[in-house]
């Protein structure tokens, strides 16, 4: 038993990173629990490993008194000085009381103990792999699906997608092989889970890093994004270098960027925007396609705004549903009131309408 536990404990370090001390610390707390647990001796065991020979002793730890009360926990004082003159009252001498049976237990315990020690040693690996990967793309195939979840086959991990994370356009098949975003990834009592969605905005801003070189690299930046998965999306862009067009850039020669993004989400549409620093510019912008004439910002809450559109362009202007002007809200961060210009009865030359609009926003 002795070899095989050298052994073994070598073979655990050196292929799954697990120390030895590490693990004979665990074998040597777990044999004084079976000890006492076998043997019913009281609180003062205590087993040693010698890393020569690979055995394990046990070691009954006795206080030196005056009058023995407990022989299992206490030793005479005459008794001690038998053993080294040097012993005085309240020392604490330790015998060794392994059972000769007790190397049977041993290696019993240390299986028990080494191959915890294994699957620990493996979770933490597919942990450790698997977290770098949080807020990034994987690619996996689907395996089954029950009433709560998709599982999908990452590598070394069963990865879940859960309802609100599954497009409501798309189907998933077993061997089916989807793009995933990486939404979070845990380390529980059964192991490491693996969370993933397709409806995460930050899904398609890294589908974008993946077909424009110049948001990867930092050129043009995407500064927001709001979607509604499977159907429609906004997604604004600026450029750190003025004489390269953000919006343009990501649609790329022919429309080849943009649809290849538009089919990796089969058929969403998307909406590029040029960010803007002023507000009423950006929040013009964002209600694309629509035509704005003027956006005025109320008195009393500055994130409340109205925004005056042709009277042709109204229903544009909202989308289906209200789509459009509650995505161009999302990412503006502001609430959004838009009125067609026959409600208002003048305009100024700065763009602004005179009269005191309220409304509900759309």
């Amino acid at each position: 038993m002795s070899a095989e536990m050298l052994t073994a404990l070598d073979e655990l370090e050196r292929q799954k990173g697990v120390k030895k001390e590490v693990v004979v610390d665990a074998i040597r707390a777990a044999l004084v629990s079976a000890y006492k647990r076998n043997y019913g001796q009281a609180q003062n065991v205590e087993v040693d490993f010698d890393d020569k020979t690979g055995e394990f002793h046990v070691y009954a730890v006795k206080e030196v008194v005056d009058t023995v009360f407990d022989s299992r926990l206490e030793v005479a004082l005459k008794d001690a000085l038998a053993l080294n003159k040097a012993y005085e009252v309240g020392d604490h001498i330790r015998f060794e009381v392994t059972p000769t049976n007790f190397g049977r237990i041993s290696a019993q315990t240390a299986k028990q103990v080494i191959m915890q020690r294994i699957r620990e040693a493996e979770r933490s690996i597919v942990y450790d792999e698997y977290s770098q990967y949080e807020n990034e793309i994987m690619s996996g195939v689907v395996e089954r699906r029950d009433n709560r979840f998709v599982y999908v086959d990452l590598g070394r991990i069963e990865a879940v997608l859960s309802k609100q994370d599954q497009m409501p356009n798309e189907n998933y098949n077993a061997h089916d092989r989807i793009k995933v975003y990486v939404s979070k990834v845990e380390n529980s009592p059964k192991g490491p889970q693996v969370f993933v969605s397709r409806t995460a905005p930050d899904f398609v801003k890294r589908l974008f890093e993946q077909e424009v070189p110049e948001i990867y690299d930092g050129t043009v930046e995407i500064a927001g994004i709001a979607r509604e998965a499977g159907d429609r999306t906004k997604i604004a862009v600026k450029s750190n270098d003025p004489n390269l067009d953000p919006v343009g850039t990501c649609v790329g020669p022919k429309g080849q960027r943009v649809q290849a993004v538009v089919n990796e989400l089969h058929g969403e549409n998307m909406d590029i925007i040029q960010y803007e620093d002023d507000p009423a510019e950006y929040i013009a912008n964002a209600l694309n396609p629509a035509e704005v004439i003027a956006v005025q910002f109320a008195d009393d809450n500055e994130r409340n705004c109205t925004v005056i559109v042709p009277d042709s362009q109204l229903s544009l202007a909202i989308g289906k549903r209200g789509q459009n002007a509650r995505l161009a809200a999302r990412l503006t961060g502001y609430r959004i009131d838009i009125k067609p210009e026959s409600e208002v009865e003048f305009v100024d030359d700065d763009g602004q309408p005179d009269d005191d609009l309220n409304g509900d926003e759309e």
